[in-house]
């Protein structure tokens, strides 16, 4: 043994400097605890037992030279094999005394620490390097108490170094199994078996956002969060204005947390059941959210400063039930997401079908994946599982790894999106979907099946191999335009992938989908539950609702959050935010709605969108939809929102309309707030000077402006062939449009796929200056380049600029 090393160190006497010494979680709580504590980040005290302990150890015990003869021409691929030299390998070292030195050392400290319960954890000098990722391969002890109780878990943890994973991990990439070395680090327990714990990364770990914190939460001890043991709760953080003194929690998710981890007797752990009430409740409140985040944060800062360089974090968190007080128990550079090409844009489209839904989970990433389903109970069942097989199971721990190389796919009963399952399928870039409940009850092992994670936050898993596609999308240098290219958004949970794309901004964002999908209840039964009529919707509307002092919260609070998204996603990047636009046809067929809404010939032309907002019937929904949009911009802070009117026949109903949002406290022109009108009516066109007295800015929806102008139904196929919006009379009114907005000073824009799909088109809105273009997702990177070169066309003074437009010509 080198005499100058110690065998126990103090966590507050080393820093990332001491990674050799005493491995990378050890040297990252000391880090923190020495360079964060003064900023309020709690870390618990500990010691560490050096990597020179375990080597001396070995000498000690002559164990070399058995060791290297035993992993000598290791087969990574034999499972059998890996299983017999690992088990020999534990042997040996658990059959090893440890020096007599070690062990005063070791209870020195301990003493010193004042002998409290402990973790003993495993920080082997190759775990969270950036090329070794794969933390958890040796093991953790919790609850250690006791003299002999540490000594016990330190020893097992020195053999655990000999685990089948970490064996079969070390021989894959090529890691000598002797000059691996296994530092312990022994910290005061915080009690959070009396309340929670979780896992945080300051990056999204499905998209590579890098402005939100990702934070998870579960009654009880972390290890069942990490573990996947059970479906957490889950929030997401926006960063820049967080760190402003907002409190932007965009999202925020409850999990079952059926289970909670618990001290046992004599130093051990246990699971016990949490009752129902519980589980219906959020296990943090929303300023402990906040705080942990702001931690997060600052975790990343220092961390990117001594590497000099971005780098989010993979962060482990627990509460105190004692204390009530916060604790960090250890972070790491987050290894997948930060590390992927921004570059390089990849979508993936599951093609058109009519399958059978088994069932739905959280989806991890992106990606689709078909092929046989297999279901396992455990690792061993390996000889079961063919190459490219789709794993099914309860859940996953390192021991699944060596099948998960070979799956196209796995998908869990139980975890959430920081649970091992899902951190291993993003290093490998496997489909996954987790927390699905009953997956292994609804698949049948051997179905050919198709895991689809490309629908938004929920994962599904349909019957059959269903064809999709991927495509992959270099971005390059994009040329700028003048006329700025927005993007349309009506799902939340697609926001933060759709960021990825160079775009200016959101041209419109809907907030149906959120309605229809995240609220699902009609607003109004909401606020007047007494006039349902049916017991089985009242019921349902309880369901939905309970925990919130008042059913209309729940619906701002969901439709907040999924403004709030959008708008984080692109911030600070213009957002314009669609109010509602449901026809009495589509609200009727939300929850209650049937009570609330009239029975109308044409839906089309009748009770929809500012009509609505002063009216009897709707005027205190619209009222929630304003202190939704009050809530993203004042107490979120994201103020790139710019509220827009829909369907406003006359500037007197713009006036009731801006009014009626005044007396809800958004009053245009204060705060900054601007407030755009659809310009989608003949008599927005004709009348467009009186409402650039009322509204900020114009977006031309080309659809309703096209119908209403030509007097066709778009949804007949009896006139179908007769919508076009390049026929001269809606070309003439848009034109009249873009003209009189410019001349007013307003803002004016066009929502629509007709520029993408005819260039002339596009060409003629350029020519008149307008000010922006707001396309689906899959036509933004098409149209800026057609956009730029229109525009360099137009300064050339090419002729081909300035092709006439008509959609007349058969």
């Amino acid at each position: 043994m080198d005499p100058t090393q110690p065998l126990v160190l103090p966590l507050d006497a080393v820093d990332l400097e001491a990674i050799p010494l005493v491995g990378g979680k050890n040297a990252s709580l000391g880090e923190m605890i020495r360079a964060l504590s003064d900023e309020g980040v709690r870390v618990p005290g500990g010691f560490a037992i050096t990597a020179a302990a375990y080597r001396h150890l070995l000498a000690h015990s002559g164990l070399h030279r058995q060791l290297r003869d035993l992993l000598a021409g290791l087969d990574a691929d034999n499972l059998a094999q890996l299983q017999a030299a690992g088990a020999a390998a534990r042997a040996l070292v658990l059959g090893a005394p440890l020096p007599m030195d070690l062990q005063q050392a070791v209870l020195a400290a301990y003493r010193n620490l004042g002998s409290p319960p402990v973790a003993v954890r495993s920080s082997a000098t190759a775990e969270d390097l950036p090329d070794a990722s794969f933390a958890g391969q040796q093991e953790t002890y919790l609850n250690v108490q006791g003299e002999e109780a540490l000594l016990a878990a330190c020893h097992r943890c020195f053999a655990s170094l000999f685990t089948d994973r970490a064996i079969s991990y070390r021989q894959i990439n090529g890691f000598d199994h002797l000059e691996v070395a296994l530092s312990i680090g022994v910290q005061r327990m915080v009690r959070a078996d009396l309340a929670c714990s979780g896992v945080m990364f300051s990056i999204d770990t499905e998209t590579g956002f890098r402005d939100a914190v990702l934070l998870t939460a579960a009654y009880g001890l972390g290890e069942n969060v990490v573990q996947g043991a059970v479906n957490p709760d889950e929030y997401l953080v926006f960063k820049p204005t967080l760190l402003q003194g907002f409190a932007p929690i965009v999202s925020q998710r409850l999990g079952s947390k059926a289970i909670r981890m618990v001290y046992g007797e004599h130093g051990s752990t246990r699971n016990l059941e949490v009752p129902e009430a519980e589980q219906r409740r959020f296990a943090l409140s929303q300023e402990e959210v906040l705080q942990l985040a702001r931690w997060a944060c600052r975790i990343e800062a220092h961390y990117s400063q001594r590497r000099g360089q971005p780098t989010p974090m993979d962060i482990e968190w627990a509460k105190d039930g004692d204390s009530g007080e916060l604790f960090i128990l250890q972070a790491r550079p987050e290894t997948v997401q930060s590390r992927r090409s921004s570059t390089v844009l990849r979508s993936w489209h599951l093609h058109a079908h009519q399958a059978e839904r088994l069932c739905s989970g959280r989806a991890i990433g992106a990606s689709v994946s078909s092929g046989v389903a297999r279901l396992l109970r455990h690792p061993s069942e390996i000889q079961r599982f063919e190459n490219g097989d789709l794993l099914v199971t309860e859940r996953t721990d390192p021991d699944w790894e060596p099948i998960l190389k070979k799956a196209s796919g796995v998908i869990t009963n139980q975890g959430g999106r920081t649970c091992h399952a899902a951190i291993i399928a993003r290093e490998m870039g496997i489909t996954a979907i987790v927390g699905a409940g009953d997956a292994t009850e609804r698949i049948s092992d051997g179905t050919l099946i198709t895991a689809s994670c490309c629908e938004g936050d929920e994962g599904h898993v349909y019957r059959g191999a269903i064809p999709f596609s991927m495509e992959e999308c270099e971005l390059g240098d994009l040329p700028p335009t003048r006329t700025q290219i927005l993007i349309n958004v009506g799902n939340p949970d697609e926001a933060f992938n759709l960021a990825a794309i160079p775009c200016d901004g959101v041209g419109l964002a809907r907030l149906e989908f959120i309605i229809a999908n995240h609220i699902r209840v009609h607003p109004m039964a909401l606020l007047r539950p007494e006039q349902l009529t049916d017991p089985a919707e009242r019921q349902a509307i309880a369901q939905l609702t309970e925990g919130y002092a008042h059913p209309g919260d729940y619906y701002v609070d969901h439709l907040s959050q999924g403004m709030g998204r959008i708008a984080a996603a692109f911030f600070p990047k213009p957002v314009i935010l669609r109010f509602s636009d449901f026809k009495s046809n589509e609200y009727a067929k939300l929850l209650g709605g049937h009570c609330f809404e009239p029975k109308e010939d044409n839906p089309m032309l009748g009770w929809r969108g500012a009509s609505r907002y002063t009216a009897p019937g709707f005027r205190e929904a619209f009222a929630l939809e304003c202190q939704a949009v009050r809530r993203v911009r004042e107490q979120m802070g994201l103020t790139n929102v710019i509220p827009m009117v829909p369907f406003c026949r006359t500037p007197e109903e713009g006036d009731r309309v801006l009014a009626e949002m005044a007396q809800q406290g958004l009053v245009r022109g204060e705060q900054g707030l601007e407030v755009y009108v659809m310009c989608e009516l003949p008599s927005n066109v004709i009348a467009a000077e009186a409402f650039a007295q009322r509204f900020d800015g114009f977006s031309i929806g080309s659809n309703d402006l096209t119908q209403l102008t030509l007097g066709l139904d778009r949804d007949s196929a009896l006139v179908a062939e007769l919508f076009d919006e390049r026929q001269d009379a809606v070309v003439s009114l848009i034109q009249m449009a873009i003209r009189t907005a410019k001349r007013c000073g307003r803002k004016v824009g066009i929502c629509g796929q007709a520029p993408s799909d005819h260039p002339e088109f596009a060409a003629l809105l350029v020519r008149e200056g307008i000010d922006s273009i707001s396309l689906n997702p899959d036509a933004v990177l098409t149209t800026r380049l057609a956009v730029a070169a229109i525009e360099a066309e137009l300064i050339s003074g090419s002729p081909a600029a300035t092709t006439s437009v008509s959609g007349n010509d058969p």
